[in-house]
């Protein structure tokens, strides 16, 4: 682990992530560290899209990043998330 830090939030967002990681049996600087790993920035998201185009004998253009931009924003919609 780095050398620890501040993050400021309000109390509500700081007693949410409180119960969140003892429900878990962990802290809140674990929990923290749990949810910004599994997130991927916007240039990770297009290097994954990039490499799944080359498996799949794609090329990767703007149009192919347009469609599974629109497909996405479909399947969350349909999941009941925010459509992107």
């Amino acid at each position: 682990m780095g050398k620890p830090t501040s993050i400021k939030t309000s109390e509500d967002v700081r007693d949410r992530l409180r119960v969140l990681a003892e429900e878990r049996g962990t802290t809140i600087t674990e929990l923290l560290e749990e949810l910004a790993s599994r997130e991927l920035t916007v240039a990770e998201r297009e290097q994954r899209a990039v490499e799944a185009a080359r498996e799949l004998g794609i090329e990767y253009t703007e149009q192919v990043r347009h469609a599974g931009e629109d497909a996405w924003a479909k399947i969350r919609a349909h999941q009941g998330g925010a459509a992107a």
